[in-house]
């Protein structure tokens, strides 16, 4: 007997026989290194884990390209993160159209990680994930009532305290065109439940002006909800129709004109909430991870959506602890402590 091991678990089947019998040479895969081909700088990685959607947002087109929701075995997952680690990723970065429904497809079943059974949903990913010893983040979150378990992880410091929440908008009956949860109020709810279980979760959101129908006072009510919700970092489109969009039959169109107007209006009441949040953080020490000398990202920021921390110094790919002195609407400004 090589090893125990279950019928589901391919990679450790195959791991425990070539531990014996050495894999032949293929000429093709042996010049792809064990952490793959990525883009990204060598620090960070993306790291999807189920691809298609089983939702029918009418501004989306995602399911008709890409299907069903089809989640990646926890093994295979977990096998591609210690690569990465392995190789010398520092950040990980979790995405797919749907991460908080990772495992709804194959409801849950358990997967094997390790030579032991593991269940296949986002909870236990994310707890295992921490395990790793480096950043973990999660993007592109619906919320599911059962992202409410993932927050004491955070709190725990096992993952970051970062959640990639597409709000979409407030407006009930816009949240219904679009096919999206329409319970703005319980929304806030959780929000206050979150940051109270976890004070320095960072939350980023991004959000529709002018969706089809969309008539003032809805607009209004999305800018309520933004002054309310005090969210950390977001983003709004203004709408534009995709080809084969639901969305695009609906009624009442919203002008091009008004459609960036406000846009522009929703980014402005963002700026100054954003602009106060990060002067709070001034006088405070971040822990940062380097992107290129004097350029750096806390826990609060990811890659190329979010700001940036500015100071002199630091070696890619490696943590600093920067001490803040200013701020502006989106970035902030300091000193490492190694060099004070």
């Amino acid at each position: 007997m090589l090893a125990i091991t279950g019928p589901h678990d391919t990679p450790g089947v195959m791991k425990a026989v070539h531990a014996h019998l050495p894999k032949p040479h293929d000429p093709f895969t042996d010049l792809v290194p064990p952490q793959g081909i990525k883009l990204t700088p060598n620090h960070y990685a993306y790291l999807k884990i189920s691809e298609g959607c089983n939702h029918r947002c009418t501004f989306c087109i995602i399911p008709s390209m890409r299907g069903d929701l089809v989640s990646r075995p926890i093994g295979e997952v977990m096998h591609e993160a210690e690569n990465l680690v392995k190789a010398g990723v520092k950040e990980l970065l979790v995405i797919s159209q749907d991460t908080s429904a990772y495992g709804v497809d194959v409801k849950y079943r358990t997967g094997f990680h390790g030579g032991k059974p593991v269940k296949t949903n986002l909870q236990k990913l994310c707890e295992i994930l921490g395990e790793l010893g480096v950043w973990v983040r999660l993007h592109y979150v619906y919320p599911y009532p059962h992202v409410d378990q993932v927050i004491p992880l955070m709190a725990e410091g096992k993952i970051l305290p970062y959640l990639d929440i597409p709000f979409q908008h407030a407006s009930p009956r816009i949240l219904k065109l679009m096919k999206r949860p329409a319970a703005a109020e319980k929304v806030l709810a959780r929000i206050r439940e979150w940051r109270k279980a976890c004070p320095d979760l960072t939350i980023r959101s991004t959000f529709i002006a002018g969706f089809p129908g969309e008539t003032e006072a809805e607009f209004e009510e999305l800018l309520a909800f933004l002054k309310e919700a005090q969210l950390d970092r977001v983003g709004c489109f203004a709408y534009s129709p995709v080809d084969g969009a639901k969305a695009n039959e609906l009624p009442d169109p919203v002008p091009d004109k008004v459609r960036e107007e406000r846009k522009m209006r929703f980014m402005e009441v963002q700026a100054g909430i954003s602009k106060a949040k990060l002067k709070a953080k001034v006088g405070t020490v971040q822990k940062v991870i380097v992107d290129a000398p004097g350029v750096g990202r806390s826990m609060a920021d990811a890659p190329e959506i979010d700001g940036i921390v500015k100071f002199k110094g630091g070696k890619t790919g490696t943590f600093e602890t920067v001490k803040i002195e200013r701020s502006d609407a989106h970035d902030l400004f300091g000193t490492l402590n190694s060099l004070r």
